[in-house]
């Protein structure tokens, strides 16, 4: 859209961005053009949050440049829809008044859906500050638990801060994963804990986790085997959150 050359940035194994990555790709790689730098509060598969000096609260006390919303994920909106905010600045530069519409106007293509501000609107004001708080706080402590319950049950799984994002080893078996739609990415699978999710829920899947688990061990090794080994992940998620027999006594 904007024409611009992309330059990908290397990963912690949180998800979070590597900033020694980022200052050699800007100082090194890239010293003679300005860059446009995009950070994360909640990435896609680990639910990282990139920092901003080491700061969990985001504002625009912080040096940014803006910061987007989507309605329909967390707010649970029916259809796509956002917000953007940015510094008075830069929207001055492109918000010009249009006749055709009297009044002005600063998006993209001239035109958009008048339905989603309402549906995004209604969101927010029906539930609060307060409301969307507690609904987070809920998820995070739902996903806590989730999380301590894999690694109760020796599977490797890792959670980041201020996430609700729980990230585990890969089934074996896709039908279980289809069954309880996880989203698998390589050796790893995740679930997000949402405001529908209930520990009855979790309690279930972990259930049905570990039966399943056995058997597709049983499978692979020969029926009979006495010890289920747990596989590796500590390549995706770090040493202390991976349960192999390697890792599993550090973690």
């Amino acid at each position: 859209m904007y024409r611009m050359q992309c330059v990908k940035v290397g990963t912690l194994v949180s998800g979070e961005i590597d900033c020694a990555d980022l200052k050699a790709s800007l100082l090194l790689a890239h010293k003679d053009k300005p860059a446009i730098v995009n950070l994360n509060i909640g990435t896609t598969m680990k639910g990282a949050v990139d920092d901003i000096d080491l700061a969990p609260k985001i504002s625009f006390k912080r040096p940014i440049g803006s910061a987007c919303v989507s309605g329909h994920k967390f707010l649970g909106c029916p259809i796509p829809c956002g917000v953007v905010i940015t510094r008075r600045e830069y929207i001055n530069t492109i918000w010009k008044d249009v006749e055709y519409i009297g009044s002005r106007d600063a998006t993209i293509t001239g035109s958009r859906s008048g339905h989603a501000p309402i549906f995004l609107w209604h969101a927010i004001t029906a539930r609060g500050s307060l409301g969307l708080q507690k609904e987070a706080e809920i998820c995070i402590m739902n996903a806590r638990y989730l999380h301590n319950r894999l690694r109760e049950a020796r599977i490797g799984a890792m959670l980041n801060e201020y996430s609700n994002t729980v990230v585990f080893e890969k089934p074996l078996d896709d039908e279980f994963s289809r069954g309880w739609s996880l989203a698998c990415k390589g050796n790893i699978a995740h679930v997000v804990v949402m405001q529908h999710v209930t520990i009855e829920m979790l309690d279930s899947f972990v259930a049905e986790f570990i039966q399943k688990r056995s058997f597709w061990w049983f499978n692979d090794h020969g029926y009979g085997s006495s010890t289920f080994q747990p596989p590796c992940i500590a390549e995706d998620v770090g040493v202390a959150s991976c349960c192999c027999s390697m890792h599993g006594l550090s973690s």
